[in-house]
């Protein structure tokens, strides 16, 4: 039967297009954030901190949450405290209090996304490649959307921080008429949460999960930086390289599922790991503006896909216990936010951009021999309960 977007599709959809809206500001605020605290950039950067802090303690509850709220109610529950720190975001300046914010809300939004991966594998099953990408599509229209209305509020005489404010209600507005009201109770399972020792097989995934996610936002933090060094661009015409990479990302996520349908998993995550590798190449060559920014679609597409392709492969490597393997994946994904950027920036001071941006196929290589070393199962990346 052909993958149909279900009101479990959109609901879902909507809620990581909110978290989106919220990401997607948060990174032209931080500038904003800091002249208005009168903060030093490393105090200034413990935001971002915070937020890989907050995916990490998601990941470590993430299965007693599901275990006890079912992951319907934990994703709605993620969602309510992200609403609740947006508004402490807003309405609370002190510097401390934005960390707290920042933490809270981060942690709302690992729950959001989390509980998105193994709602949708269950519900599509073996669609589940094509619908967790075109999902996480819709979450990129999200992070646009913030990125232009924060930047569009900085220069008015209306505060930017309103701007983000717009997902709190956004969010109850959801919920109220989103939420599915004739659910099936849940029942909390008699074994308790999923826990216990996982396979040498679904670490080494993880390990490929890190190398992803970190290639992801190394190349998505200083992608501008290069290009200004590579083209003498100025600033702001740099900050278009954002766009391109972000419609190629959201081109692949869309399209990518439908294209790659006829290869098996661990093929089509080699395929998008392989475009990425390709316009990484031609970008970091390239001293020519318009190249670079095609370049850059290229990257997006191959970066688009690898997320949820990731994600479905730990699952199906987890023994049947996808709410403690995505737990996991959310640790991941926080030691990889915060580290790859940081990284790559430390490299970038002591070696120039150019050659510290050379971790990048390093971290594609690193993926793509896992890939190989450790092939998914299969016939256990269904989500069965």
């Amino acid at each position: 039967m052909a993958f149909q977007r279900d009101r479990v599709f959109w609901t879902i959809s909507a809620q990581i297009a909110l978290v989106n809206f919220y990401l997607g500001g948060f990174g032209p605020a931080q500038p904003l954030l800091r002249e208005d605290q009168g903060t030093s950039l490393t105090v200034a950067g413990l935001h971002g901190t915070a937020m890989g802090v907050a995916s990490i303690i998601a990941g470590a509850l993430n299965s007693r949450v599901v275990h006890k709220f079912g992951r319907s109610r934990a994703a709605w529950l993620g969602l309510g405290l992200f609403a609740l720190g947006i508004v402490m975001f807003v309405y609370c300046p002190p510097v401390q209090l934005t960390l707290l914010a920042t933490l809270l809300g981060g942690i709302g939004t690992s729950f959001v996304i989390n509980n998105m991966v193994t709602g949708i594998s269950h519900h599509y099953k073996e669609d589940a490649a094509i619908a967790l990408p075109q999902s996480n599509s819709i979450g990129s229209v999200g992070y646009v959307t913030g990125t232009l209305f924060v930047g569009t509020l900085a220069g008015t005489a209306i505060s930017w921080r309103y701007g983000l404010l717009l997902a709190a209600p956004l969010s109850l507005i959801l919920y109220i008429f989103g939420r599915e009201k004739g659910a099936e109770e849940h029942v909390p399972d008699l074994d308790g949460p999923q826990r216990g020792k996982l396979s040498p097989q679904f670490w080494w995934a993880w390990i490929g999960f890190v190398a992803c996610i970190s290639s992801e936002f190394a190349t998505t933090f200083w992608a501008a930086a290069l290009l200004r060094e590579r083209v003498g661009s100025t600033a702001a015409i740099s900050t278009v390289c954002i766009v391109a990479l972000g419609t190629g990302m959201g081109i692949g996520r869309w399209f990518g599922g439908p294209v790659l349908k006829r290869f098996k998993l661990d093929h089509q995550l080699q395929i998008i790991i392989g475009a990425q590798f390709i316009g990484f190449a031609i970008f970091w060559f390239s001293h020519i503006l318009i190249l670079s920014l095609f370049s850059l679609l290229i990257m997006g597409l191959g970066i688009s896909m690898q997320f949820a392709l990731a994600s479905i492969r730990l699952i199906g490597l987890s023994d049947n216990r996808p709410d403690l393997a995505i737990g996991k994946s959310s640790l991941a994904a926080g030691l990889a936010i915060g580290g790859a950027p940081f990284l790559l920036g430390v490299l970038g001071d002591s070696l120039g951009i150019s050659r510290a941006y050379i971790m990048v196929p390093v971290l594609i290589a690193i993926a793509m021999a896992i890939i190989v070393k450790v092939p998914s199962h299969e016939d256990t990346n269904i989500i069965k309960s």
